[in-house]
C-alpha cells in the first residue's frame, strides 16, 4: 500500500472549550507531536497490520520533518520524502474538555508534492490519498494508480470541491458530513446523497452515531463503539487507514466498516494523533469483547435513511 499526502507538526493545546471567535481561551501546556492526515493514516495502517505499508510526502529540513521520519519509521513504514526548502507542514489544535477539536493548518512543505514525485506503483495495490496536498497532485496521483490498475481510496478531506477526473478514479471514498454536503449537496437522506457518488463503495463517518456506507447499491451500518473519548484528533484518519488495511487484504466492506470502526473508537481514548492510533492486538480485543459495547443499528439507519430537518446541520 502508499499512501501519499500530508505530514504535519501537530502543536496542541487542551482548553475547556474551543475558542469562538474573538474569544481568548486559556488553555494548558503545547504539545508539539507528529501528524498530518496522509502520515496519520499511514500509521494507523501499518499498525493495522497484514500489508507492507509505503508513504510518499514532502518534509523540510528541519526538526519537525525530523520527529515526522522517527515517528513513521517507529511504526513501520517506510517512507519517500521529497525535501522541500519550505518547512514543514504545521498544524495548530485545540481540544476541548468534551473531546471535540479545532484545527488551522499550514501546509508549508506539503503544498509542494508534484505530480513528478510519484514513485514506480509495481508492486503497489492500493494508493490512498487525501486534501491537504495541492488538488491537481492528487488527481495526477489517481489518475496514475488507475492506469496501473491500482485501486484508489480518497479521504476527502478537508471539505473542498473535487473534480470529476478526480472522483471518476476512485474506487472508495470516505467523507464526514459536512465533506459529503460539498460533493454532492445537503439535500436528501445521507443514503441518497451516497448513492450520487460515481463509486462503487462510498463511506460517510457520523462521529459518535458510527458510519455508514453504499456498497453497489447495498446499506452498509455500523454503529459506534461505546468508549471513552477524551480526543478526537486523528479518530477520522484512524478510520481510513484501518479500513484501507482491511480491505487491502480482502476483507468483505462490512467487516472492513468494523474494524475500522473499532480502530476509530479506540483512538479516541487516547490524547495526540499518531500517539493514539491502536495496534491490531488493541483492535482484536475490542472486537473480540464488544458484545453489545456499541450504538443501536436501528437508529443509526433510521438516521442515515431520513431526509434532514430543516435545522439539521450536515
Amino acid at each position: 500500500m502508499l499512501v501519499a499526502g500530508s505530514a504535519n507538526a501537530d502543536f496542541v493545546v487542551r482548553a475547556a472549550h474551543i475558542p469562538a471567535p474573538g474569544e481568548t481561551v486559556m488553555g494548558g501546556d503545547l504539545s508539539i507531536v507528529p501528524g498530518g492526515k496522509g502520515a496519520n493514516q499511514a500509521v494507523a495502517a501499518a499498525r493495522a497490520g497484514g500489508c507492507c505499508t509505503t508513504m510518499l510526502l514532502a518534509l523540510g529540513d528541519d526538526a519537525s520533518g525530523a520527529i515526522l521520519e522517527r515517528s513513521l519509521s517507529d511504526a513501520g513504514v517506510e517512507a519517500r520524502v521529497v525535501r522541500s526548502a519550505r518547512a514543514t507542514g504545521a498544524a495548530l489544535i485545540t481540544v476541548s474538555d468534551t473531546a471535540e477539536n479545532a484545527i488551522t493548518v499550514a501546509p508549508g512543505a506539503n503544498a509542494t508534492l508534484l505530480p513528478e514525485h510519484l514513485p514506480d506503483l509495481a508492486g503497489i495495490d492500493w494508493l490512498v490519498l487525501q486534501l491537504e496536498t495541492p488538488i491537481a497532485t492528487v488527481t495526477a496521483y489517481a489518475q496514475a494508480a488507475r492506469a496501473a490498475g491500482v485501486k484508489v481510496m480518497l479521504n476527502v478531506a478537508p471539505a473542498q470541491a473535487v473534480p470529476d477526473a478526480l472522483l471518476s478514479a476512485v474506487d472508495v471514498l470516505v467523507a464526514n458530513e459536512e465533506e459529503l454536503a460539498v460533493l454532492v449537496g445537503s439535500d436528501g437522506s445521507i443514503l441518497d446523497r451516497l448513492s450520487r457518488l460515481p463509486v462503487p463503495l462510498g463511506i460517510v463517518t457520523l462521529g459518535a452515531r458510527g458510519s455508514c456506507a453504499l456498497a453497489g447499491g447495498d446499506a452498509i451500518f455500523q454503529p459506534a463503539f461505546l468508549v471513552q473519548a477524551i480526543d478526537t484528533t486523528a479518530a477520522g484518519d484512524t478510520f481510513c487507514g484501518a479500513l484501507a488495511a482491511a480491505l487491502a487484504q480482502g476483507a468483505a466492506p462490512e467487516d472492513a466498516l468494523r474494524s475500522a470502526s473499532a480502530a476509530a473508537a479506540l483512538a479516541t481514548t487516547a490524547a495526540g494523533a499518531q500517539a493514539s492510533i491502536p495496534t491490531q492486538a488493541d483492535v482484536a480485543r475490542l472486537l473480540a469483547g464488544s458484545g453489545n459495547d456499541f450504538k443501536s443499528d436501528d437508529a443509526l439507519a433510521t438516521y442515515c435513511r431520513a431526509a434532514p430537518a430543516p435545522d439539521r446541520v450536515s
